[in-house]
């Protein structure tokens, strides 16, 4: 579970596996096994320079997520994507009234 959020923040920053290794200063051949799930415990100082790479929290590399209004997981592409609107400088007011102008559109195009 680690491995495979670690390999889809990875993708979703472009990065190879090498450049991630080189950047949080971890192995390449480590940070496959930990990707594939054969090292399934990283230590919290590999961790922690993953986190830290990925822009992310080693809480939520190691299962704390957050759930969704469905019931479901938050997965870490919405999770960069909220992150990413928030460096932008775009406020909850914003990103609310994008919404209700995303819903209102979508409302239309199905009425017609």
């Amino acid at each position: 579970m680690v491995g495979e959020k670690i390999k889809n923040l990875r993708l979703k920053k472009r990065y190879s596996i090498t450049e991630l290794s080189e950047k949080a200063n971890v192995s390449k051949s480590y940070l496959s096994y930990i990707e594939r799930g054969i090292q399934e415990n990283p230590s919290l100082q590999v961790l922690t320079r993953l986190a830290k790479t990925l822009d992310t929290t080693v809480e939520f590399l190691m299962g704390n997520e957050i759930s969704g209004s469905n019931g479901g997981q938050v997965d870490a592409e919405w999770l960069l994507l909220v992150d990413e609107a928030i460096k932008s400088g775009i406020s909850k007011e914003d990103f609310a009234y994008y919404l209700d102008f995303m819903k209102f559109k979508t409302q239309r195009k199905e009425g017609q």
